[in-house]
């Protein structure tokens, strides 16, 4: 992290913003980011006014007011550029990013996804876990590229699938997670321990990741790291 400073993010988000939540919990708590902007491709997503409370400025910059993706892209950029970050943050932002506006954060965007990646990639993933016969579903912290989900993954939080489970209470479990690691993941890059490398790995403290660093989540709650 530059001088010690805080690290500016801009979080993107489409719907309730809990996740943006969890990192405006977290730098109230002293994780070293400062969130300058919450932007949002839907006037009525309440992460802004999560935002809004916190004096985060908020921007609405609405997709169906466009004709097409690339025009939309643009002006998105120009929106994010303005508040000049360090990190974009996807919390929820329900958009498919086309390559051009990725290769413009690459190794500078991180997205969370409901699912253990590679598993799952897209969405209804909760149901598609249990319809498959899964034992154990999470969530997964990654870097965007331009393939979907597809980036290289970071982090994990990983919970036993119950008996009878259904795919609400399973989303609710796993969202739990996401809370934990998102942050984390945020954490390490603007200390300077996270980046993507050249060879298109995530690199932890000097040393390429080969696989995802995990936090195992028991059904009684308790968390290891593997």
């Amino acid at each position: 992290m530059p001088d010690g400073g805080h690290l500016r993010v801009v979080v993107l988000i489409s719907g309730g913003g809990s996740n943006l939540q969890a990192l405006m919990d977290q730098q109230t708590k002293g994780l070293p980011i400062e969130i300058v902007a919450v932007i949002s491709n839907r006037p009525d997503a309440y992460g802004l006014e999560r935002a809004r409370r916190q004096g985060i400025p908020t921007e609405v910059l609405d997709h169906r007011r466009y004709d097409s993706r690339e025009p939309y892209e643009a002006d998105l950029q120009g929106l994010i550029d303005r508040y000049r970050p360090g990190l974009v943050v996807l919390a929820g932002f329900m958009r498919i990013l086309t390559p051009r506006l990725v290769g413009h954060y690459l190794g500078r965007m991180l997205n969370i996804h409901p699912s253990l990646l590679p598993k799952f990639r897209g969405l209804h993933t909760h149901q598609r876990a249990l319809d498959a016969g899964e034992r154990e579903h999470g969530a997964s912290v990654h870097f965007v590229t331009a393939e979907l989900d597809g980036g290289p993954v970071i982090i994990q939080a990983r919970l036993p699938i119950r008996s009878g489970e259904d795919a609400a209470s399973l989303a609710a479990r796993v969202l739990t997670q996401e809370h934990i690691i998102y942050p984390r993941a945020v954490g390490w890059f603007a200390q300077g321990r996270l980046r993507l490398g050249d060879d298109g790995l995530p690199w932890l403290d000097g040393a390429p990741l080969l696989s995802p660093v995990v936090i195992e989540a028991s059904s009684a709650g308790e968390r290891r790291e593997v």
